[in-house]
Parts: C-alpha cells; sequence; structure tokens
C-alpha cells in the first residue's frame, strides 16, 4: 500500500500542470510569400502572421514553406513542451542518409496567440515528393494531425 501511496505522490506534479488545448481552427496549408528562384540553402524569413493559404497540395520547389498554425487554450509557465513531429516520405540529408522523421521541441509561452510548425524547403534533398504528415503533441498526448500531399 505504501508503494502505492508513493507512485501515486510522483504522478501528482504531473497532473497538476495545465493541459493545453486546442482553441480555434487550425491553419494549414503554404504560407505565402513573394520570394522566388530561390537557391539551396536560402531561407524565407516569414512573421507568426504571415497568410497561409489553406490547401494540402504543396509544390515541390525549393522556398515552399508548409505547415500549420493554430491556438493553444490553458498555456501556462513551465508547462510541458510541445513536440513536433514531421514524418515525411524520405528526406535525404546533406550526408546522403534518409531520413523518414524529424522530432523538435518547442517551449510553449503563455502569451504567444498562436504556435507555428512549418517545413520550408532549403535543400534539394528536401523537395521529396509524397505524403507529409505533421504532429503535435504535449507529453503523451496528441494535439493535432496534418497531412500534405507533396507534388
Amino acid at each position: 500500500m505504501r508503494q502505492v501511496i508513493w507512485a501515486v505522490g510522483l504522478c501528482l506534479p504531473v497532473l497538476a500542470q495545465a493541459q493545453v488545448s486546442l482553441q480555434g481552427e487550425v491553419e494549414a496549408g503554404l504560407f505565402i510569400h513573394q520570394h522566388t528562384d530561390l537557391n539551396e540553402g536560402e531561407r524565407v524569413l516569414l512573421r507568426n502572421d504571415q497568410p497561409i493559404e489553406l490547401t494540402r497540395s504543396i509544390p515541390a520547389r525549393l522556398g515552399s514553406k508548409f505547415g500549420v498554425r493554430f491556438s493553444l487554450a490553458g498555456k501556462q509557465q513551465g508547462d510541458q513542451p510541445l513536440t513536433f513531429l514531421y514524418l515525411t516520405p524520405g528526406v535525404i540529408d546533406a550526408q546522403g542518409q534518409r531520413l523518414d522523421r524529424f522530432e523538435v521541441q518547442q517551449a510553449l509561452q503563455p502569451h504567444t496567440r498562436h504556435e507555428v510548425m512549418a517545413f520550408e524547403f532549403s535543400e534539394q534533398g528536401e523537395v521529396v515528393p509524397g505524403q507529409w504528415r505533421f504532429l503535435v503533441f504535449q507529453g503523451p498526448r496528441k494535439l493535432l494531425e496534418e497531412h500534405f500531399e507533396v507534388r
């Protein structure tokens, strides 16, 4: 019995943390910008409020930046960070290795209006046609999942 009470006591700080939830609509698509004919290694710097063309069909070319923008309710300082999981059809890195996933930890900022998860094609090996899946987690909880078709 003492072990059960001790185990429950260890879990209470985790359970006491606020769990965030999606608030409003998720914007998913292509971030709109005026830059064309980018060279390898060049990146497009965009603002958090950059317009998004709502689409699931993404052009397979350097400079395409796509993803999701969403709002979360219940954010508090010190909350468990978000995990952004990018599942790709097989990006080829500079060393020639195939990468089927990328994982990024994103700290929660309570006073920001939106969260953005995006991927930009800046290297030719990243421009891989097929289905791309973007998933957002907080700990073991999946908050959202979006699919894009790169063509």
